[in-house]
């Protein structure tokens, strides 16, 4: 299909419907902005800087957080700085880099979400294989196909709306340039791509997600044969995970395992996937996690003592 768009912009309808609310929305998602940055980088800091989370848990955590503080970068700044201006335009180019960045970071956080699920597994039911299945170098390659896998999986979603024809309406009821709210400006029949595009996200998150439940079931399972305090400890470890896996994939398969049919409701329950989840990751990994917790008071120790030696 040869693209033969005339809309040059979009115009981007947001979450806001007057100014009221639009200041209030200014000043919460630019707080919940500032938290997910921060506490993203604190993470990344922490788990880099600290001997004692060296092991791969960390490890995938440290490009969870790295991958969180992208993810929602393609989609939050853009949404504060329209609650400040009349007219929410963006370029068709910026658009399709939002889109493509969108898809790029959100895919690739479930497939290292997956590959989360997939150490706690291997940590519980298999601890005296952990060293040798989960060395540095097999977690590398875990993470290299995370990105691979959330690449390729953008290109073709990416490519297919690229390839549609956009005459007019260009308004978008979103407040970021996704799949289907464009498919449904699209002037041609949508009905093909819009099967490929949820089959192709659908596939992901069902098989993710699977896999999710069934590495799960298994840890469940063989716990009950721990005594009560190994069983405890090792819940706290898997309570944080599955904790994001819920609050992640049950916004995103609602949104994306299914054909449109309500913009706005799609648009409120994104907020969850690209604002709540990525702000409360660093809270719930560090709060339920003692290791953690640790690391970041010799941190902030090691800090207050250097300051009071160069003074």
């Amino acid at each position: 299909m040869e693209n033969v768009s005339c809309v040059k912009e979009f115009i981007l309808l947001g979450l806001a419907k007057n100014k009221g609310e639009e200041k209030i929305c200014f000043v919460v998602f630019f707080f919940f902005y500032m938290i997910i940055v921060a506490g993203n980088v604190l993470i990344i800091i922490t788990v880099n800087s600290s001997h004692h989370l060296n092991s791969p848990m960390y490890f995938f955590l440290c490009y969870l957080s790295f991958v969180d503080i992208f993810y929602s970068s393609f989609t939050v700044p853009k949404m504060i700085a329209d609650f400040l201006v009349e007219k929410k335009t963006i370029s068709f180019v910026g658009c399709i880099a939002q889109l493509f960045g969108v898809h790029f970071f959100g895919c690739t956080e479930i497939f290292i979400l997956t590959v989360m699920a997939y150490d706690r597994y291997v940590a519980i039911c298999r601890p005296l294989h952990y060293t040798t299945l989960m060395t540095r170098r097999a977690c590398g390659w875990m993470v290299f196909g995370s990105w691979v896998g959330g690449f390729v999986h953008s290109m073709v979603q990416t490519l297919l709306t690229t390839r549609l024809p956009f005459c007019g309406p260009n308004k978008i009821d979103h407040y970021f340039c996704d799949v289907h709210p464009l498919l449904q400006l699209a002037c041609t029949d949508t009905y093909f791509v819009g099967v490929i595009v949820v089959a192709n996200s659908g596939m992901i998150t069902l098989i993710s997600f699977f896999i999710l439940v069934l590495s799960y079931m298994v840890i469940l399972f063989s716990l009950r044969r721990r005594t009560a305090e190994g069983r405890q400890k090792a819940l706290s470890t898997c309570g944080s995970h599955i904790t994001v896996v819920v609050l992640f994939f049950g916004p995103c398969t609602f949104t994306y395992i299914r054909p449109s049919s309500s913009l706005s409701e799609d648009k409120r329950v994104a907020v969850f996937y690209t604002v709540i989840t990525p702000m409360l990751n660093p809270l719930i990994y560090t709060l339920r996690n003692e290791e953690v917790k640790s690391a970041m008071r010799k941190l902030w120790n090691r800090k207050v003592r250097s300051e009071r030696g160069g003074v």
